[in-house]
């Protein structure tokens, strides 16, 4: 190959990686390049990764953080507006990550196809004043399309369903999925992971700890009452007064709302969600190759009580939730908590079944 084409090869290898796959790219010489099939120079072999609501402000975040996860080969970002930016900007990361942009509707099969592990933020954020029963409306639309998409072309992916409710869009993403034949429970998980990392860092504030060195399981779902952090099973193991465990119950619990108040109407938790989404995602993915003992929180099918999904510790691998962990010994405080959430949940969880089925 002279000195021309081998030029005109690298440039249609870069913009290959940039742009959206169409069908193939046509270069000097007759060969045909498949953009689909491109791969960075130097990129770093791992998982591909798809991210649906990756301009918003939870994704872009979030967007950035997955290219710095070094278990992520090929990173997919979509959205339906605002995409190419933000793909070319995360693009200039010399990370080993592949990024490309995709943006409408035409383009959610081509941003999905493929994917291993597909994390879903999209959706509008809650405001002063809103519950996340509020959100239904809109979200539940949004998590019912994308899952359509996902059924169709990767139906085999590790699906992360941050956008909220998350009590009622995962039931909704499991209605989709079993329409269409697809529904592997193992394979959708509602992301917790906020509140487990907020008990986390509460809890470590009361306790004079490095949040790192505690563990608080969060079990329940992901809204108000439905939040139940087992404060009796926290490690390192300590005690709590009565006083202390419903401060740190409540707080956990209203986490959300206190981000929410405090940006005063510009937007909810993006920042810290993005990092707790991240750290799941990253558990998922060392759970699909192949770590042992990857123990996380997460909103998925379950039998741990009565309601078809509960919240509780689960163990991560190739298949995503490869065991549900009981809820172990609550003390009494917890049991009425435990109550209390399940009566709550049952009826988002409903919302959300009814949703797709009417």
């Amino acid at each position: 190959m002279n000195q021309g084409a081998d030029i005109h090869h690298r440039i249609a290898r870069i913009s290959a990686h940039l742009n959206p796959p169409t069908n193939h790219l046509q270069m000097e010489g007759g060969s045909s390049l498949l953009r689909a099939d491109c791969r960075a120079k130097g990129g770093s072999p791992g998982f591909k990764v798809a991210i649906l609501g990756a301009a918003g402000g939870i994704g872009q975040p979030l967007s950035m953080l997955m290219k710095m996860n070094p278990l992520v080969s090929v990173l997919h970002l979509y959205d339906v507006v605002n995409t190419p930016g933000v793909t070319s900007d995360i693009s200039h990361m010399d990370t080993g990550a592949v990024v490309r942009g995709f943006v409408g509707q035409t383009q959610l099969e081509d941003a999905l196809t493929g994917m291993d592990l597909v994390i879903i933020p999209a959706g509008v954020p809650r405001k002063p004043g809103m519950t996340r029963d509020d959100l239904f409306n809109i979200n539940a639309g949004i998590v019912k399309t994308l899952s359509e998409g996902i059924a169709k072309c990767c139906p085999k992916a590790i699906v992360n369903v941050i956008s909220n409710p998350v009590n009622s869009t995962v039931p909704i993403a499991a209605e989709v999925f079993k329409k269409a034949g697809t529904y592997d429970p193992r394979r959708l998980l509602g992301v917790t992971m906020l509140d487990v990392v907020r008990a986390n860092t509460f809890v470590a504030e009361v306790l004079g700890l490095d949040p790192r060195e505690v563990d608080v399981p969060v079990v329940g779902g992901h809204a108000g009452v439905t939040i139940l952090p087992l404060l009796s099973q926290i490690k390192p193991a300590c005690s709590f007064t009565q006083e202390e465990t419903k401060y740190l119950t409540t707080r956990i619990q209203n986490g959300g709302t206190e981000v929410v108040e405090a940006k005063a109407g510009a937007g909810s938790a993006t920042l810290s969600m993005a990092y707790a989404a991240v750290k799941f995602a990253d558990a998922c993915l060392r759970g699909l190759r192949g770590d042992a003992g990857v123990i996380e929180c997460a909103f998925v099918s379950s039998q741990v009580t009565e309601l078809p999904f509960f919240a509780s510790r689960v163990r991560l691998g190739r298949n995503g939730v490869e065991e549900i962990y009981p809820l172990g010994p609550l003390n009494e405080y917890e049991r009425a908590g435990l109550e209390a959430a399940k009566k709550e949940l049952g009826g988002s969880i409903d919302k959300g079944v009814s949703f797709v089925r009417k």
